[in-house]
């Protein structure tokens, strides 16, 4: 299996790492450490040496209870830095839901487009089939503001199932080609720990709908309820182990902060899988 993004294709038959950067005060996990452009180009550097092989910058924070930011902040955030990403070798991704910014940073040397509402803002289904850049397709109940004060399923993994591939569907009749999409269960948003665990376990029946499969678990709350409530900067091993759990059950694309530690943990998984 290869995954178009833009210039770039990406060969899946080995798992796949993506380098989250965030350019925000307020993300769950990096928030503030790279509002600096040059601390941020640094960090993009770094994750590239240390085998990255996508690198996902994102301009607005999704974490739960985050606050919107405004059209021109987000662009000033990520777009100079996306344009000094795309000189680096590797694919650029946006992380974004705004159709404007899409625009920007494809314009800028984006790659492929992370978007968390699956395209169904007005505009963006429409501004991401012009851009001609890849496309991550994310399972969302409700937005970052309120989607963790109670969130409910009949059954999570059917359900997101179904979400997936309808947004998929409508994308390939947009006119994006069906090897530029990828699909993500959205760990974290709108779910609560048994909705993650079951849809971890379950990641099979998503593989099963045929798109490359990315997993987004790193540092996540979810985590560290599992760890006894450990702080975020304490998640490595169990973020590791989560990201070989993913990979093992169908994940193509892992999402990760700790790109090295990711890398080695898969490199074991990948020889040991033959």
């Amino acid at each position: 299996m290869h995954l178009k993004l833009g210039k770039h294709s990406l060969d899946l038959s080995r798992p796949r790492v993506m380098g989250v950067l965030n350019r925000t005060p307020d993300s769950f996990s990096d928030g503030g450490h790279y509002a600096d452009f040059d601390a941020a180009l640094r960090r993009a550097e770094e994750m590239l040496q240390q085998g990255a092989d996508i690198l996902d910058v994102g301009g607005e924070s999704t974490r739960p209870g985050a606050q919107a930011v405004g059209l021109q902040e987000e662009l000033d955030r990520i777009i100079p830095l996306i344009e000094r990403m795309s000189g680096l070798g590797v694919p650029v991704s946006a992380d974004t839901s705004k159709p404007e910014v899409m625009h920007e940073a494809v314009k800028a040397g984006a790659n492929m487009i992370n978007d968390v509402y699956a395209l169904r803002r007005p505009g963006a289904l429409e501004a991401a089939a012009r851009s001609g850049a890849g496309l991550c397709l994310m399972h969302m109940q409700g937005e970052p503001r309120s989607m963790q004060k109670d969130p409910k399923y009949q059954d999570v993994t059917v359900e997101v199932k179904a979400f997936l591939k309808e947004r998929a569907t409508a994308a390939e009749k947009a006119g994006i080609a069906r090897d530029a999409i990828v699909i993500d269960p959205g760990f974290g948003f709108g779910k609560n720990l048994e909705h993650n665990l079951t849809l971890l376990r379950r990641l099979p029946e998503l593989a099963a709908l045929g798109y490359p499969l990315l997993a987004g678990l790193s540092r996540k709350s979810m985590i560290g309820a599992l760890l006894g409530g450990k702080p975020v900067e304490q998640r490595l091993e169990g973020s590791v182990a989560a990201a070989v759990i993913a990979v093992l059950h169908g994940a193509h694309i892992v999402r990760v902060h700790d790109v090295a530690a990711t890398i080695d943990a898969l490199k074991v998984t990948s020889a040991v899988r033959g």
